[in-house]
């Protein structure tokens, strides 16, 4: 499984033009704490509800799955590579690291 640490995750986007970051976490947590990236799509898909909704996941985009610390995230990457998906990363350390080493305005919960 690829993984991306916060600190790689703006460049990232910024050279994979498209990239959606699959937030994988309940609506209240995205309510409380969020990444927002201007050259990204952000969709919210609850991790329970991702098999469901699997064909709002385009597989010929690069995807970002952010959950709070990553085991969600990592999970979901594990469930749409089984799918066929191949362009798929984890956020290492999900909404916490990238509150805690990239954007201090996001939120601790």
């Amino acid at each position: 499984m690829k993984s991306l640490q916060v600190d790689q995750l703006s460049a990232f986007v910024q050279g994979e033009p498209g990239t959606v970051l699959l937030d994988v976490r309940e609506p209240w947590e995205v309510a409380l704490a969020a990444i927002h990236l201007p050259d990204a799509q952000a969709l919210h898909i609850p991790m329970t509800q991702v098999p469901q909704r699997l064909a709002e996941i385009d597989a010929g985009r690069s995807v970002v799955c952010i959950c709070h610390h990553g085991a969600r995230s990592a999970q979901v990457v594990a469930f749409l590579m089984q799918r066929g998906h191949s362009r798929l990363y984890n956020l290492a350390g999900g909404i916490d690291a990238w509150s805690t080493h990239v954007d201090s305005s996001v939120p601790h919960y």
